[in-house]
């Protein structure tokens, strides 16, 4: 026999004047949350109600209807409707949509208040990113569809570049298989084929966190903050057809450059523009680069120019800067910290300052037509343009006068008067960092050549700083040198033999010349240049004249010209370079001085970057830095990599360590031997870390070289 299905009755449905409702006491909602109700009666009344509100009648006390109806269910529809009535939008008699429920029913108030709010499955925020795109495609502005669901604008372009990621990679999020902040990090790029590839990458890593994500994404490009782009400008890249990746949902600085090609093309005219300007004042060459290296005008002479003469008017304003900076610093010289309107407006009269500083300087035209121009980018992006160096080759042939003094020819040297001259041809080159060869071996192997010549080309500068910052010190090596070729070796010469050599770098990084140790090199040299006298007799009595602690300070600064702390490959066989022991000599040397000046390469500025160290070395020594950083546990989350990503990875881990490379680390103070004892030794093998050559094997072959 058959069931009888029960048919299911629903509630009736009817409209009902507004001020015959109620709000029921049962409704369980009690905080506040999602729309507001100021926005949520803008929408009704953009839109009408969407949704009917659930009612029962109110009985009397003999269980008879008494024309009111309670509002269980749709409380806050209730509350929005009530105040359009307020503000007179709305009539007090309007008709409201209601589902009346029968008063009969065993079903509590409370519980259909329940329901209505259980029972209701939030929106995936997928949907909501592609109803917001849907909407963008009919036309609708974002701004329009911002203030028709009371969001900012950023959020709808937030949502709208969500909706744009890959198809492909919005299933996997709708099914759960990638976070929503995974999703973000792929919004940096518009290319789908990238966006997928990385993910599929990412499938056979152990990182898959969304700064791993962004960081694949842009490995590419170049950043927005880089000074090439703030010297052509992000807006002329743009307008050239370039590509901006930006994050809508994080701090970008400007966004990645997507088009490296372009912006080095851009950066060539604009550099090349420049320069055809110059050329106009008539030097005899101008070099153009986007960089130079630290000492590059170091064996050309520069020449002596005049600062233009400053108008009354500018006078006046300097005048006028100092007094008001003078009257600042006077004001607050008690207060811990400056306000910062004070601290800003000093600022400004600093830069203001500097700029007459900065004025234009007038040359002999003689002197150009055999000088140069060195035209590249600072660290700022700003145009840097450094006028007045001759070359050994162009300098004026002297011949000897009556009085047997050398006397200048006068000419260009070439036997001829000055003559306009033409620019040099222009030559863009940006110089990349040659990397360690990839090496499946598990095996440490020594540091390449080139590596170690770099790392302690940044020692070197960073000891000559703390040297000159320690006239102490530095009066002990100078009279240890002294000393030491006094009476250790014969050396019969003109007045005096003693000289500092200076030491230029072969091999140096493309940071190097930026380096807080270079600056502040550059900075205490040209402010001694400035001061001292460029004739001879006079640089004399201006020395005589000193007192003993600027003298102290000066001989300091010439002092550490001479630091040597580079490694270069030795000559094993006697040739005219420098020994193996010799090098093995100057770095016990240079160990010893740099525990006399307490030197700390992390202090000086030096860290563990992908450019600097990492990205140059094998997988071996990556994992060994961090190892010693941070322990086995950190090796292991990184040993599965290819060594670019291990290589990046690392420069996050060891960020904040103060982890060195064997070659920048100071050995700590201990008694060592002398060096007359070190002289007269037979050892000259170089420390394990600098060796290139392994033990000979038992046939007595040499072993391999390490390759660089």
């Amino acid at each position: 026999m058959a069931t009888t299905v029960q048919k299911i009755t629903l509630s009736s449905s009817r409209d009902i004047p507004f001020n015959k409702l109620v709000l029921s006491q049962s409704n369980v909602r009690r905080v506040k949350a999602g729309v507001s109700i100021e926005e949520l009666a803008e929408d009704i009344a953009r839109r009408t109600l969407l949704q009917s509100l659930n009612v029962r009648p109110v009985l009397d006390a003999e269980g008879a209807e008494t024309g009111m109806f309670e509002v269980p269910a749709g409380g806050r529809r209730y509350r929005a409707l009530q105040h359009l009535v307020k503000q007179k939008r709305l009539a007090k008699t309007a008709p409201v949509p209601c589902v009346v429920r029968d008063p009969g029913v065993d079903i509590s108030a409370e519980e259909d208040s329940l329901a209505e709010n259980v029972q209701r499955a939030s929106l995936h925020p997928l949907d909501q990113f592609r109803a917001f795109q849907a909407l963008r495609e009919k036309g609708q502005p974002e701004e329009d569809i911002a203030a028709t669901f009371f969001v900012g604008v950023n959020v709808v372009k937030q949502r709208l570049r969500l909706a744009a990621v890959s198809e492909k990679l919005l299933d996997i999020y709708a099914e759960d298989g990638m976070s929503l902040d995974q999703l973000m990090a792929f919004t940096v790029t518009n290319d789908h084929g990238r966006q997928e590839q990385v993910w599929e990458t990412l499938q056979r890593s152990y990182s898959q966190e969304p700064y791993q994500i962004r960081r694949m994404l842009t490995e590419r490009t170049v950043r927005a903050s880089d000074k090439r782009v703030l010297f052509v400008g992000l807006d002329a890249y743009e307008q050239a057809g370039g590509i901006v990746m930006r994050d809508l949902f994080q701090q970008d600085d400007g966004g990645w450059l997507e088009n490296v090609a372009l912006l080095d093309n851009l950066v060539a005219e604009k550099l090349k523009a420049e320069a055809e300007q110059i050329a106009g004042e008539g030097w005899k060459w101008i070099e153009v680069n986007v960089d130079f290296p630290f000492g590059h005008t170091h064996h050309l002479r520069e020449l002596d120019g005049t600062p233009t003469d400053l108008t009354a008017e500018e006078q006046a304003t300097i005048d006028a800067l100092q007094a008001e900076y003078a009257k600042l610093e006077a004001e607050h010289e008690d207060a811990d910290e400056l306000p910062d309107g004070v601290d800003a407006r000093l600022g400004e009269i600093e830069t203001a300052l500097a700029a007459f500083e900065g004025r234009s300087v007038t040359y002999d035209p003689t002197e150009i037509a055999r000088a140069g121009v060195f035209v590249s980018i600072d660290s700022d992006g700003r145009l840097s343009i450094d006028r007045g160096h001759v070359r050994p080759e162009d300098e004026a042939p002297t011949t000897t006068g009556a009085d047997g003094e050398a006397e200048s020819s006068g000419d260009t040297g070439q036997g001829s008067e000055p003559t306009s001259s033409a620019i040099q041809r222009a030559v863009i080159t940006i110089g990349g960092q040659p990397e360690a060869e990839e090496d499946d071996d598990d095996t440490v192997k020594p540091l390449p050549d080139r590596l170690v010549s770099e790392l302690t080309a940044y020692r070197t500068l960073a000891l000559r700083d703390a040297l000159a910052n320690n006239p102490h010190v530095a009066m002990t090596a100078l009279l240890h040198k002294l000393s030491f070729d006094t009476f250790q070796h014969a050396a019969p010469g003109a007045c005096l033999e003693a000289s500092v050599r200076h030491v230029f770098f072969s091999a140096q990084p493309a940071d190097l010349k930026d380096s807080p140790s270079a600056k502040a090199v550059a900075e205490r040299h040209e402010a001694w240049k400035a001061d001292l006298p460029k004739d001879e007799a006079a640089l004399w009595d201006w020395l005589a004249a000193l007192d003993e602690t600027s003298r102290s300070t000066l001989l300091a600064h010439c002092v550490s010209f001479g630091v040597n702390a580079l490694y270069e490959k030795g000559d094993r066989y006697g040739g005219p370079g420098v020994s193996v022991h010799g090098v093995q000599h100057r770095l016990v040397l240079a160990d010893r001085l740099a525990r006399a000046v307490g030197l700390d390469m992390v202090e000086a500025g030096w860290r563990p970057t992908v450019d600097s160290y990492l990205g140059r070395v094998t997988k071996p020594r990556i994992l060994e830095a961090v190892r010693e950083a941070r322990g086995e546990q950190s090796a292991q989350l990184i040993d599965h990599l290819k060594k670019p990503d291990m290589a990046k990875e690392a420069e996050r881990l060891l960020d904040g360590t103060r982890w060195l490379p064997e070659p920048l680390r100071t050995p700590e103070a201990a008694a060592t031997a002398s060096i007359a004892a070190d002289s007269d030794g037979d050892d000259d093998t170089l420390p394990a870390f600098l060796s290139n050559v392994e033990a000979d094997d038992e046939a007595g072959h040499p072993a391999v070289i390490a390759a660089e």
